[in-house]
């Protein structure tokens, strides 16, 4: 990944390690500062490609940053990198033009893979907060809806489908294991099958997928 990544976090540890972790990884980290205002300034000397944005921060919150960011940088990719899992400030995230609103404990490859995602131009959202992002795409008209096909889930399995009713509800391959009795290592085989026919490469854009479309845990495994 060679486009340039810049890091807005009032918390120094945090800040440091998710910089030296997305270096580790390839990704050019053009800065990494601790305040809103001092990231809006270097938003606009350093142009970088997306911006990782946290939600909490004292005098200018990640949502009036990400406000102003996004009126002086209409292209600008910014994604929020929070703790909060309020439904609110998901919305209110999206509505201010967020491409993306992750968690803070998300494993590592899994943000890389986001990030990918969002620079390709899609929304990518904690599996756990699907839902809202669901209901959000169906009640605006902004550009969420790009590229969602017509009948993605045609060639899973039952057993695939089950196992993606419970992505959408933001479990884990434990705990699908655990409600399914089957192993973590079968889990993880349906995951990758499930990516593979769906032509995604998160499980977050999987669940995501699955919610907007409106599968539930219960629901028929007949996708056709």
């Amino acid at each position: 990944m060679n486009e340039r990544i810049l890091l807005i976090d009032d918390h120094t540890l945090f800040r440091a390690g998710l910089a030296d972790l997305l270096v580790r990884r390839g990704i050019d980290v053009v800065a990494a500062v601790g305040s809103g205002d001092e990231g809006v300034r270097k938003v606009a000397e350093l142009e970088p490609d997306i911006v990782l944005l946290d939600m909490r921060m004292p005098q200018m919150d990640g949502l009036t940053v990400l406000r102003q960011l996004r009126k002086n940088h209409p292209g600008l990719k910014v994604v929020m990198l929070t703790t909060s899992t309020s439904e609110s400030d998901l919305v209110e995230a999206l509505r201010g033009g967020a491409r993306g609103y992750l968690l803070k404990d998300i494993e590592p490859d899994d943000l890389v893979v986001a990030l990918r995602e969002i620079l390709a131009g899609k929304t990518a959202v904690a599996p756990e907060l699907a839902p809202v992002l669901a209901r959000f795409v169906r009640g605006e008209d902004g550009d969420l809806r790009e590229g969602k096909p017509d009948n993605p889930f045609s060639e899973l399995t039952p057993r695939e489908y089950e196992i993606l009713t419970l992505l959408a509800e933001g479990q884990s391959n434990k705990v699908i294991a655990r409600n399914l009795g089957i192993s973590d290592g079968t889990v993880k085989l349906h995951v990758k099958a499930i990516l593979r026919k769906l032509n995604v490469s998160s499980r977050i854009t999987a669940a995501v997928m699955a919610v907007e479309h409106g599968i539930r845990a219960g629901a028929s495994g007949d996708a056709s």
